[in-house]
């Protein structure tokens, strides 16, 4: 008997579901959208089945039932859904990747959901690429569409990832890290050839950041890359300034400037440098 035709109750039913999460795939920033597969389990005193719920944020692949008794429902689910990234922190970023059910037409007077804690959860084997898997949570909520009107009983659960740090660390932060190094100790150079190596310096950062940038969608706020690579840029700028600043002066044989210009670049933009990258990584702990 369907949930949806039960004349005279008077008291919700109440549906217990358990989300066994088998893996992840495929997870798409881009989009927004990751693949997964899992075991949905429900338990109710009435007849319910998958047919009288809805997955929020995503569409099912294919469904094989499991189990199929008057109180007790399980199925293997292979399903798309989607999340919604948050890039603030990019590359060091982290989000959250939801399933998300609620009853197709009853509201909360008429079916209440739970959470079945002893068939939810992550399969130790889980994984996905280029991630590592931080939490899950599993939650009541309720949600409403109109206001005023009866809310929609609404069963979250949650999978929380963050890049990986390691990757992150070799592909992109090593090489810049590099070119950053290798910059300001041209400031220890007199000599005008370190106006090319600083230049090639400039260039190669630039290529990096494109090439990082490129895996992302385009965004209305700053990431942590885009302010790493602004001071990045203001300190290969610096000392680019202050190569051309030496190189003008060596030409005119101001040998006393060369040497002002020398102990003030040694003295400020490696330590204005130094700070502005420390802020920015401390605001990442805060």
């Amino acid at each position: 008997m369907n949930v949806s035709a039960l004349p005279g109750a008077t008291a919700p039913v109440v549906v217990h579901i358990g989300v066994y999460v088998v893996d992840f795939n495929q997870f798409s920033i881009e989009e927004g959208t990751y693949e997964t597969n899992f075991y949905l389990d429900l338990m109710s005193d009435t007849n319910i089945s998958l047919d009288d719920l809805e997955f929020m944020n995503g569409h099912v692949s294919s469904v094989d039932t499991i189990t199929d008794t008057p109180r007790e429902k399980e199925y293997r689910i292979y399903a798309v859904m989607t999340a919604n990234p948050d890039l603030r922190l990019y590359p060091f970023d982290r989000h959250t990747l939801p399933i998300i059910i609620e009853p197709k037409v009853l509201t909360e007077k008429d079916m209440v959901l739970g959470i079945d804690d002893n068939n939810t959860g992550l399969d130790s084997e889980a994984d996905l690429p280029g991630w590592t898997l931080t939490g899950t949570d599993a939650r009541v909520t309720n949600q409403t569409y109109v206001t005023g009107e009866v809310p929609y009983s609404r069963a979250v659960f949650s999978y929380g990832i963050e890049r990986d740090a390691a990757s992150t660390i070799l592909k992109f932060f090593l090489p810049i890290s590099l070119i950053i190094i290798v910059s300001l100790a041209s400031l220890l150079m007199k000599v005008s050839s370190r106006l090319g190596l600083n230049g090639s310096m400039f260039l190669a950062a630039v290529l990096i950041h494109w090439r990082v940038a490129d895996a992302i969608p385009l965004v209305a706020y700053a990431t942590f890359l885009d302010l790493f690579m602004i001071i990045t840029y203001a300190t290969l700028v610096m000392v680019l300034v202050s190569g051309i600043l030496i190189l003008k002066f060596s030409e005119d044989k101001d040998t006393e400037r060369v040497e002002q210009v020398n102990r003030w670049s040694l003295r400020i933009i490696p330590a204005l440098s130094i700070s502005l990258y420390f802020l920015l990584f401390l605001s990442i702990l805060l």
